[in-house]
């Protein structure tokens, strides 16, 4: 049942060393805040899984947060490589990363499978490629009614979900709006699952674009953390800030400006409203 909660107690209660950590979005709602945090507190070892993973996972890789990565695309959307990922596969710095890559129907498959309680999606895909011969984690399957082959991977199970979404009532119900991913689906799939969002309202009122109500029962933490997606945009709250996205390349090629940035905006803050406070005060919002 859903307890609202500080993003920080979320963090220190629910993740811990070790564990697989899912951190949803599609290009908007991506919990940055959640992904601070995590860093902020020195959680370690962690298996990252995500279909896109972008900015906040090179901020995780690059601090050491990470053991392995399972993915389906890495990249700055709109700009290029991820070079804290890249140093981390082909440097080992600050530590070796050990990837797992898929194909997004393979991940939305593998989570509904997970969601749904199963061992393993079926679907049909990677016909034709080579991704077999470099992931052992994908099978063939034939069925057993037409004989027909198809491709099957392991469900995804994270110990913990984290997604953002727009609002949350007092009892802990979630409203996701807009463009929506995986975040049912991996929130459902997980043992632990905790939701950051713009605002708690008495109640959820109307009903948004495609939205989606995840249930208080189905969430473990509730944390109230306007503008905790960007530089990512929630719908109805705020845009995309594509200027950022441009500046990270810059900043993240260089381990020192990486680490300098990593302190002056994460570490070196209690939170992330302090990490707010001097963006704006930098000129990053």
């Amino acid at each position: 049942m859903a307890k609202i909660m500080s993003l920080r107690e979320a963090v220190a209660e629910m993740i811990h060393d070790g564990d697989s950590v899912a951190l949803e979005g599609f290009t908007h709602l991506i919990p940055h805040a959640a992904g601070h945090e995590i860093m902020r507190q020195g959680k370690s070892d962690l298996t990252l899984i995500r279909m896109t993973p972008d900015l906040i996972y090179d901020q995780l890789i690059g601090m050491g947060c990470a053991k392995k990565l399972i993915f389906s695309w890495g990249g700055n959307p709109g700009v290029g490589s991820l070079h804290r990922l890249r140093d981390a596969v082909e440097n080992d710095w600050p530590l070796p990363l050990e990837i797992e890559e898929h194909s997004h129907a393979a991940m939305a498959n593998a989570y509904e499978a997970g969601a749904a309680g199963m061992p393993f999606a079926v679907f049909r895909g990677y016909i034709g490629t080579d991704h077999a011969a470099h992931n052992p984690n994908i099978k063939s399957i034939t069925c057993p009614f037409t004989g027909a082959e198809f491709a099957s991977v392991p469900a995804i199970r994270p110990d913990v979900a984290v997604i953002h979404a727009q609002r949350a009532d007092l009892q802990g119900n979630v409203q996701i709006a807009g463009i929506v991913g995986a975040q049912k689906e991996v929130v459902l799939a997980a043992d632990r699952a905790i939701v950051t969002v713009e605002e708690i309202v008495e109640d959820l009122e109307g009903v948004g674009l495609n939205s989606v109500v995840l249930p208080e029962f189905v969430i473990d933490a509730v944390c109230e953390v306007p503008r905790g997606a960007h530089p990512s945009y929630a719908h109805g709250y705020y845009d995309r800030h594509n200027a950022f996205y441009k500046r990270w390349d810059v900043i993240s090629r260089d381990r020192d400006t990486f680490r300098s940035w990593i302190e002056r905006y994460v570490t070196g803050v209690a939170e992330w409203s302090d990490t707010w406070a001097r963006l704006a005060e930098d000129d990053y919002v």
